[in-house]
């Protein structure tokens, strides 16, 4: 009934949007001059006019319009500075126009780009940051899988602030799609041109020019689920001046997407309803039912308790009667002396996850420009953002080992108070006769553990505010030959975090030594001082127990963070003389400063682990930069047998860093058109990318980790360096006499590793050789292919000294597989048994960042764009077509110098294969889109696996394709109406439990859609 109620809802819901929008009064439709505006690159020339052409629909960008403050027919590349009359781009450079993202239905400009295959999964998105203890809900991109530091994302070709405190990773939540014309994207290193972090290639948002008018629109959306619920409404108007020499452009919006709750999907091997991954997902090669569970797997840390006293293990029953276990059966409950199970006493971790978080947003932007002279346009920019995100996991699990540094885990039940024993009056007759002491003291102690249902989920409320304004001068001089800019930018990025359902450790340890009060017969806090600083004594046995003193131990957690950037610069261009009769010689000099700084503070007791939150200590750093840039277009012959045109490139860049010194980036390269029809391109790159503030400052952050201990399955008989290595440990000596002669993890030891990882202020700049050659056929001598547009390209990336966190299963394998005995200093072993934990049983892993042995990626890029309007052959109607498609060939990390390689080519995240098709039909006003994102099949990771990806079918998932689709109806007088769906197959995601999921999830939800069919609907007003 409830799932026929929300299908009635969503179906009520577009009836509704359909009635609201048939009476709607058509307006004028805005004009938008050619795009004059100075402060913006202007479209890649890579498809000439027939590509341009090619993409008003099916890639959707604008004209070749010349700017302002150029000669007619001046443009300027993304990938260069310099305008030139026939510019083109030596590296692969692919465009999103605004209308493909409307198309999209798509309310962040994030879930457009990943569906470019040259986009790998990105490291924080709604659906994969439920967990996350900052960040949640930022949009980044990732390009060619070599991670967001590596993309450099510019706004009009220069810097944005970054979201994220201590990287360089740009949260796209703050750029308003509206306000976009056109998003390039330029693969491949782009150092010398725009800086550190292009080691994988750049991102440019270019923003509306000269918009003349006013945009309303408004979209409302849901799954089929009936959740999910999204809206947006949003407001542009633009108006130009002085006879077009000034514009201004003022956009305000405001959109939320809804909250999508974990129990409510499915995958491929059923609901997520049910918490199936409890128990640890530990990779063998013979788990046959690794993506197939047959039965829930709840977690051991339930509400009632577990209790650990002498040799017995006690819990409460589903009837609230305590039980003398003789063990526990995994999480499937108590065995009772009998043989008899109690019944299942595990809780369901998936009862309360987000699988989507909720995200709000306020976003402003403006920008306005005046042409005093030819010699001097004032222009000004600025962009500001409100983010609220809301995240909500399940209550903490707690063990008696709380404290930070951990304690042994044993705490006492007995305490002296004026020299006479009491008994915690709390305790259960059961438990206090079979408890023990286990440390000499004269006290009896327990060990326990239980989930912390009695505080409420876990929780967390963020407030995150972007503020960025840039502004300058540009103009011309000397005749026009030259071209000048000077350009100031200051961005901001604060956050504000509150958080519930975590406790202070100081109070706890006092609340559970309690005695009763002979004096006055009432339990109390043993502490004098304790007592008068409002202790209240603390009941750990059965369910809802610890309530009482919930307002006592509870307390919120808090995060304040700040991240600054500070750019000044300038640069001339122009043109020089001409060789052999071809175009002149374009050139581009400049300089530029930039300062970023970044702290993250969160609550004291976070900050020393002393609630039930990871230890998070603060970070805070800075760092700046000078910068000397130059850049030359040399074209060599023009219009001549078999050179329609050959030119050359190059660019170099000089930085000097504050923490890593001097560096230096270049590129060179040319480019070749036999004839007008076919160009060749290539392309060679130095990239350089300096550590950012937290690779060089952070402090160790604690994490809980999901990892395979290679110990398992040992024998005292195993052969070899893994069994020499691992039974060096006594504790897993311990371990294989108390299982029958095999070394044997449970849950709590699967749950149970801790893992510290820290900055390093003595790491130095990585550096990025990229190598691109390719091909742009673009048939115009053909009239019936004139708007076919295909281009083909090679890259090679390889990046040196590359800064990474050495990866914690490589850290295993290493020491235990491999015998690197450096490797197994940073593993801490538990040398016997402690509670529920096992003797030799993973207890913690230590991390930093270093430069390693280096990262290697290499593929081919395929586009193909076409547009034909059909009454040339004597249909009606226009058809646009356009095809992405990378092939990844190889792809390896080194974690060290020499150590052996990492493989991530045909891993879940780097499918070896991915295309995305876009078909556009339009008719008399009537649009469809089709839209087609195909990913090969994947691997889990070799690391957990010892398995190279796609050589073992058991850890193989299957392909995945996804069908999008909108259909929308314009009048002549700027009214359109437009619905459409996401996912309209309903594809459910591969099960994947702990191993290559998202943090908290069944599968890997950055990368495969894991929220289901969703239609939205919408409507947009222009006059």
């Amino acid at each position: 009934m409830q799932t026929y109620r929300r299908r009635l809802l969503a179906t009520t819901l577009f009836v509704g949007a359909v009635a609201l929008a048939a009476p709607a009064v058509a307006q004028v439709a805005p004009t938008e001059a050619p795009a004059t505006d100075p402060m913006a690159t202007q479209p890649p020339v890579d498809q000439t006019t027939a590509q341009s052409a090619a993409n008003q629909t099916a890639n959707q960008t604008t004209t070749d319009a010349p700017q302002a403050d150029q000669a007619p027919g001046d443009i300027v590349v993304t990938g260069s500075r310099i305008a030139s009359p026939s510019a083109t781009a030596a590296s692969p450079l692919q465009s999103v126009g605004i209308t493909q993202i409307q198309q999209s239905g798509a309310i962040n400009v994030q879930d457009v780009l990943l569906q470019n295959p040259a986009f790998g999964t990105p490291g924080v998105s709604r659906t994969n940051s439920s967990f996350a203890t900052q960040g949640a809900g930022i949009a980044t991109v990732n390009l060619r899988n070599l991670g967001e530091d590596r993309t450099l994302v510019l706004v009009n070709g220069r810097r944005f602030v970054s979201g994220l405190p201590g990287s360089n990773a740009v949260d796209l939540n703050v750029i308003p799609t509206q306000f976009l014309e056109r998003v390039d994207v330029l693969t491949g290193g782009a150092s010398a041109v725009y800086g550190s972090d292009a080691v994988a290639g750049v991102v440019n948002m270019i923003y509306k020019t000269k918009f003349d008018g006013v945009q309303l629109d408004g979209q409302v959306g849901m799954s089929q689920y009936g959740d999910g619920f999204d809206r947006q409404i949003n407001a542009l108007v633009g108006k130009n001046f002085a006879d077009g020499r000034g514009n201004i452009m003022l956009f305000g919006g405001y959109s939320k997407q809804g909250t999508v709750l974990k129990r409510d999907r499915f995958t491929e091997a059923g609901s997520s309803a049910i918490d199936s991954t409890s128990r640890g997902a530990y990779v063998t090669g013979n788990d046959a039912d690794l993506f197939t569970p047959e039965r829930p797997y709840l977690s051991g840390f339930a509400p009632q308790g577990r209790y650990y006293a002498g040799d017995s293990t006690f819990t409460y029953g589903q009837d609230g009667a305590l039980r003398d276990c003789v063990s526990t059966n995994g999480t499937d409950g108590c065995i009772n002396a009998d043989g008899t199970a109690a019944g299942a006493d595990g809780f369901n971790r998936s009862s309360t996850r987000y699988l989507a978080v909720p995200v709000e947003r306020y976003v402003g932007a403006g920008r306005a420009n005046f042409e005093v002279s030819p010699a001097l346009n004032l222009f000004i920019e600025g962009n500001y953002a409100k983010t609220k995100v809301n995240t909500v996991i399940e209550p903490f699990p707690l063990d008696s080992t709380f404290s930070n540094p951990r304690n042994s885990g044993q705490i006492p039940i007995q305490t002296v108070v004026g020299g006479i024993t009491y008994r915690n009056p709390y305790v259960p007759d059961a438990i206090f006769n079979a408890a023990t002491d286990t440390n000499g003291d004269g006290l009896k102690d327990i060990y326990f553990d239980r989930r912390l249902s009695d505080f409420g989920p876990r929780t967390s409320s963020v407030t995150r505010d972007v503020f960025r304004i840039a502004g300058g001068a540009n103009g011309k001089f000397l005749d026009d030959r030259f071209n000048y800019e000077v350009y100031g930018i200051y961005g901001q990025t604060k956050e504000d975090q509150v958080g519930s359902g975590q406790f202070n450790t100081a109070n706890f340890f006092q609340a559970l030594n309690s005695y009763r009060d002979p004096a006055t017969g009432q339990i109390v806090c043993a502490d004098p001082a304790a007592r008068a600083a409002g202790c209240v004594p603390a009941n750990i046995y059965g369910a809802g127990a610890l309530t009482p003193a919930a307002s006592y131990l509870a307390v919120p957690t808090t995060l304040s963070t700040k991240v600054t950037q500070t750019v000044a610069g300038g640069n001339v261009s122009g043109k020089l003389f001409s060789l052999f009769g071809a175009d002149p010689v374009g050139f581009s000099i400049g300089t530029e400063y930039r300062r970023e700084s970044s702290r993250n503070d969160f609550d004291l007791l976070t900050q020393q682990g002393l609630n039930g939150n990871n230890a998070l200590p603060s970070t805070a750093g800075r760092f700046h930069l000078w910068e000397g840039f130059a850049e030359v277009v040399a074209p060599i012959i023009q219009d001549r047998p078999f050179f329609q045109s050959l030119s050359v490139r190059g660019a170099i860049r000089v930085s000097d860093y504050s923490t890593v010194g001097t560096t230096y980036s270049y590129n060179f390269g040319g480019e070749w058109a036999p004839i007008d029809d076919i160009r060749f391109r290539v392309m060679q790159a130095r990239s350089v990318r300096a550590p950012n503030i937290n690779e060089l400052f952070q402090a160790p952050q604690q994490d809980f980790p999901s990892v395979n201990d290679p110990c398992i399955g040992v024998t005292a008989a195993t052969t070899g360096t893994l069994g020499t290595t691992c039974r060096a440990a006594p504790g897993v000596l311990a371990n294989i006499a108390a299982n029958g002669g095999t070394f044997t993890a449970n849950q709590a030891d699967v749950q149970g590793v801790t893992s510290f990882g820290g900055g390093n202020p003595n790491l130095n700049e990585e550096k990025g050789d990229s190598f691109t050659a390719g091909v742009v056929i673009n048939p115009r001598s053909i009239r019936a292919l004139r708007n076919l547009v295909v281009t083909v390209d090679y890259f090679n990336i390889r990046i040196k000294d590359a800064i990474v966190q050495t990866p914690l299963q490589y850290i295993l394998n290493q020491c235990y597989e491999q015998g690197a005995t450096d490797y197994c200093s940073q593993i801490t072993r538990r040398a016997g048994p402690l509670g529920p934990n096992s003797a030799g049983s993973l207890d913690q892993l230590t991390n930093s960042f270093l430069n390693s042995g280096g990262v290697k990626t290499q593929g081919i890029d395929t586009v193909i764009t076409y547009r034909q309007d059909l009454t040339d052959i004597g249909l009606a109607g226009t058809l646009g077509l356009r095809g992405s498609y990378t092939h990844l060939i190889s792809g390896y990390t080194v974690p060290l110098p020499d150590a052996d390689r990492d493989y991530f080519a045909g891993e879940i995240g780097a499918s070896r294969d991915r295309f995305t098709t876009n078909a556009s039909y339009d008719i008399d006003g009537v649009g469809l889109t089709m839209t087609g994102t195909w990913i090969s099949q994947a691997s889990l990771d070799d690391q957990l696996t010892g398995a190279r990806p796609g050589t073992n079918p058991l850890y193989r998932v299957r392909p995945q394709f996804y069908l999008d689709s909108q259909i929308r109806f314009q009048t002549s007088d700027g009214f359109e109406f437009y619905v459409g769906g996401s996912n309209l197959l309903n594809n459910k995601p591969p099960y994947l439990a702990d191993i290559g999921a998202s943090g908290g999830q069944d599968t890997d939800a950055g990368t495969y859609d894991a929220l289901g069919r969703r239609y939205y609907a919408g409507v947009r007003i222009n006059f």
